[in-house]
């Protein structure tokens, strides 16, 4: 009578996942939905939606997601779908896949980009989209 049906992709749309300031995770993230990181991650990250680093977060690994604003601190290799925002206060280190690219002033920016906008799926088992189509 009460009970509930698990909520597809559609009804997660608008939710965010959010990892606080001073939590360290080392290992990998896989999320459906929207996520922002204030924390640390030592590891790898992919998710379906948008990705959020705070002022305060960091990532060391490699990122794929459809979008990505970054105001904390990158390294490694990010692929994102759409867009990707650089905020003033970003530190960016490694190799940048995007479809779109905006950097505001201010922001470090020691990285080797790419800017794709043909692509039009993300990868789903770990391989790059250069990869499966070789």
């Amino acid at each position: 009578m009460f009970e509930k049906s698990p909520k597809s992709y559609t009804d997660l749309l608008g939710k965010t996942n959010r990892i606080v300031e001073g939590t360290i995770i080392q290992g990998n993230i896989s999320s459906p939905a929207d996520f922002r990181l204030d924390g640390h991650l030592i590891g790898n990250f992919q998710s379906k939606g948008k990705l959020v680093i705070g002022p305060a977060g960091m990532v060391k690994g490699d990122v794929i997601c459809k979008n990505a604003d970054i105001e904390g601190v990158f390294e490694g290799k990010i692929q994102v779908l759409e867009i990707l925002n650089i905020k003033s206060k970003a530190h960016i280190k490694g190799e940048v896949i995007c479809g779109k690219l905006s950097v505001e002033p201010g922001a470090e920016f020691s990285a080797t980009c790419v800017m794709k906008p043909q692509v039009k799926n993300l990868p789903h088992d770990g391989q790059s989209t250069e990869e499966k189509a070789s």
